[in-house]
């Protein structure tokens, strides 16, 4: 079985210690959706699902401590994205699109989003990218991620449990939901992730 997800996945770290990875997906298995992952400094892994479903659906793809059910929201302006889903809200800062995502902009959406085009380039990933892979095992799976974009996050007002997690910091050190972590500088990125089970 092969399952498709297509939107963004928004990546930051914290003074505080705190990571959060953001997912928006506009289409997906089950439809559009957002969730938020996040590890704490002392290394517990936390979903925040908007529903049941979309935590049976993540939580069979990747590893978490625990899990949260919450009214998730999230707005995305050209400059901004917000996410609310308690206990974290945060209201992220985008700016410009880097070289990496003026490079990614370079190659054929079909191509970028393949299977092949991600096995190809997951060794340059590995070596200019901490952290980074573009394919690789899941629970659920073999999975690959097939980016199109990219921007910098420049700023971040973020808060767990109305506490406030200090300013923008890199994602150091890299997250462990998965085999792949974010980019070590906040970013961005436009992606699919292609995923198939046995």
């Amino acid at each position: 079985m092969v399952q498709r997800f297509a939107g963004e996945i928004c990546g930051f770290g914290t003074t505080s210690g705190v990571r959060v990875v953001i997912g928006r997906w506009t289409s997906s298995p089950i439809g559009s959706f957002a969730d938020a992952m996040v590890e704490h400094p002392g290394g517990d892994r936390v979903l925040i699902a908007p529903s049941v479903e979309v935590a049976e659906l993540i939580g069979g793809l990747y590893a978490f401590d625990g899990t949260i059910i919450s009214d998730v929201r999230t707005e995305r302006l050209p400059r901004c994205l917000r996410f609310s889903g308690e206990p974290l809200a945060a209201d992220v800062t985008i700016g410009d699109r880097d070289s990496v995502g003026w490079a990614l902009r370079c190659v054929p959406p079909a191509l970028a989003t393949s299977v092949l085009w991600a096995t190809i380039i997951d060794p340059v990933a590995r070596v200019t990218m901490r952290g980074v892979r573009t394919t690789g095992r899941t629970v659920g799976g073999r999975e690959t991620y097939g980016a199109t974009d990219r921007r910098r996050v420049t700023a971040v007002q973020a808060s767990w449990a109305g506490e406030d997690l200090g300013p923008l910091a890199d994602v150091v050190p890299p997250v462990r939901f998965g085999f792949s972590s974010t980019p070590t500088r906040p970013s961005i990125v436009a992606v699919t992730t292609t995923i198939r089970s046995p």
